[in-house]
């Protein structure tokens, strides 16, 4: 007994669809709904606030705990991210392949905590990390076991991501019947209980476990996120008596190559003159996707689906040899995914802009005064970051029950603008913002050169005068991008993804934040390296007020704004999934649900 899901499309889907089966399998899952909620939610909320809770301030961590030059903690924070991120479609892979969603998410939270201990460890013993710098004395570089001791602690928080983002949100989901009024109410409310638990975490974390780490002690402070990792685990296996549990049915990347691969072995063959009419097309019985009609580009790959001579057909009409006869349908999928790929390779460059503000406006922040009022009270530098988050909060409610009802009487878009619309503005957002950030940075350059400094950070320099709310302008901006673009691109994959493959449609969206980490921390390294050449300035030195960081931010502005030509015009040509009249009156009649095959 397996669930097999059907999630909200939107416009997405086909001019017909095939209805997918429910046997009498259905009557005998046991939905415990909102009983399971307090496991389900009380494990994700405990496993936030772990996470987030270390990751938030690694990189003040890895300068004043480790020694490390700022460069170098940089693009350590950017592997470790992409890496991360990236290690989703592995887990995604394994999960709906082999071991299911509940074993997926017990071995990863497990493999979490143990992570978020060895990191604790670290600044718990004293052989885990090197002496702390004096205020005049050189500092100590970590050794080789020291080093290693942190990367495997990152490799266990690297496995625990690749079980739990793309895992959490659907077992949750599971939970509820699909097939009743209450259980669609159920996981509706259940997404809006997920979000709004991860906006807490954010923001709890951003502010007390950050200010203890920061201004009290890292051994409490990272003590604190592993025990609540701690405590994750526990609720989560008392509540596995509940749980309903969906077994691997099988990986959907499967059909995708079975099709790449038919296309290769008929690359000589002629491309028929009615494709839509002389392709073989079988859709089995039990499938959850909606049908797709033929479209004309990437004709190549329509190849798989023209019958030779000596193929057979099983009794149902499927192909005897699905590595050689792939169906129409098959082919629409993996067009559908191929027509993604180049707004994906857009929205990994924009996130380049939104990575610089949880990266080096931290450093900004360490540069700046950060005292409130006329007290001895500072604001941790990884605190500020809490304004792109309330930015994003704030926002996302206003656009979803006032902008888009404005212009959905307008443009008569049941989303008010289309995906790629949205997308669209959040792109020429985040290039504001880093303008807007290299104005600030040079403004407190400026004011930290000029005036007397209110104090000095060990290795890095004079603190402007200039107070840190300055940073307030650039992170309301690039929470704004997010909203438009981030959450824009999350809800393009979702939707014009097949149904089968909504977790790998996550997986990807992750993935582009993989990329994203991977291309800042080598446009880092390369800007280092290239301006600090024949004696010349360095824009990324250790103290930022003897470098030209705001230069580093108009590069960034400037690659976004060739990114945006690019994305217009790749937008130009894209062709929505299954984008017809049919399709619309179809989902009308026929709601997506999930249900028992």
């Amino acid at each position: 007994m397996h669930t097999v899901e059907m999630a909200d499309h939107g416009k997405a889907g086909g001019a017909a669809a095939v209805p997918a089966a429910a046997d009498d399998a259905q009557q005998e899952v046991d939905y415990k709904g909102w009983k399971a909620m307090p496991f389900i939610i009380g494990n994700e909320t405990f496993e936030r606030l772990g996470a987030i809770g270390t990751l938030a301030n690694l990189l003040i961590y890895l300068t004043q705990r480790f020694n490390l030059k700022s460069i170098t903690a940089a693009n350590m924070v950017n592997i470790f991210n992409g890496t991360a991120n990236l290690s989703t479609l592995l887990g995604a892979f394994l999960c709906d392949t082999y071991f299911g969603r509940f074993k997926t998410l017990a071995f990863a939270t497990i493999a979490s905590y143990s992570g978020l201990q060895a990191i604790q460890l670290t600044a718990a013993v004293d052989k885990l990390h090197p002496p702390p710098c004096g205020s005049h004395s050189m500092c100590i570089e970590p050794t080789r076991g020291q080093v290693a001791f942190l990367i495997t602690a990152f490799a266990l928080l690297v496995v625990g991501a690749a079980g739990i983002r793309p895992c959490n949100l659907a077992f949750g989901a599971d939970q509820f019947n699909p097939r009743t009024e209450a259980g669609r109410r159920g996981m509706n409310s259940f997404i809006n209980w997920y979000v709004c638990n991860y906006t807490l975490a954010v923001m709890f974390s951003l502010t007390v476990i950050v200010y203890i780490q920061t201004n009290i002690s890292w051994t409490i402070g990272l003590a604190i996120p592993a025990g609540l990792m701690l405590f994750s685990c526990v609720v989560y296996f008392t509540g596995s008596h509940m749980y309903v549990k969906v077994k691997a049915t099988g990986s959907p990347m499967t059909s995708l190559l079975q099709v790449i691969v038919a296309a290769i072995r008929k690359r000589r063959l002629d491309h028929p003159e009615n494709p839509a009419v002389s392709l073989h097309n079988h859709i089995p019985a039990k499938s959850i996707n909606f049908k797709l009609p033929y479209t004309p580009q990437l004709r190549f790959l329509d190849k798989a689906a023209i019958i030779v001579p000596g193929e057979k057909l099983s009794t149902d009409g499927s192909p005897v040899e699905p590595w050689r006869l792939c169906s129409m349908q098959q082919v629409e999928e993996v067009k559908c995914v191929a027509r993604v790929i180049p707004i994906w390779i857009s929205g990994m460059f924009y996130l380049i802009a939104i990575i610089q503000q949880q990266t080096y406006a931290i450093f900004q922040a360490t540069q700046a005064d950060r005292r409130l009022g006329n007290g001895n009270f500072k604001v941790p530098p990884a605190s500020y970051v809490i304004f792109l988050m309330l930015s994003l909060t704030i926002f996302v409610p206003i656009y979803d029950r006032v902008i888009v009802p404005s212009l959905r009487r307008v443009t008569g878009n049941v989303g008010g603008i289309t995906m790629l619309q949205r997308i669209g503005i959040g792109f020429s957002i985040a290039i504001v913002a880093t303008i807007v950030s290299a104005f600030i940075e040079e403004h407190r350059r400026t004011i930290a050169l000029s005036r007397p400094p209110v104090g000095y950070e060990p290795r890095r320099g004079a603190i402007s005068s200039v107070s840190a709310l300055w940073l307030v302008p650039q992170m309301t901006l690039a929470g704004l991008a997010e909203s438009f673009a981030t959450i824009g691109l999350l809800e393009f994959y979702y939707k014009q993804f097949p149904e089968n493959m909504k977790s790998i449609a996550g997986s990807i969206f992750c993935c582009g934040f993989a990329g994203a980490s991977y291309l800042s921390s080598l446009l880092i390294s390369i800007v280092h390296h290239i301006t600090g050449k024949d004696g010349h300035r360095n824009w990324l030195p250790e103290d930022l007020n003897k470098g030209r960081l705001d230069y580093f931010y108009y590069l960034v502005a400037a690659i976004g704004v060739l990114n945006l030509g690019y994305f217009l015009m790749c937008s130009s040509c894209y062709r929505y999934k299954g984008d017809s009249d049919a399709e619309t009156e179809f989902q009308k009649e026929n709601p997506p649900e999930k249900v028992v095959v």
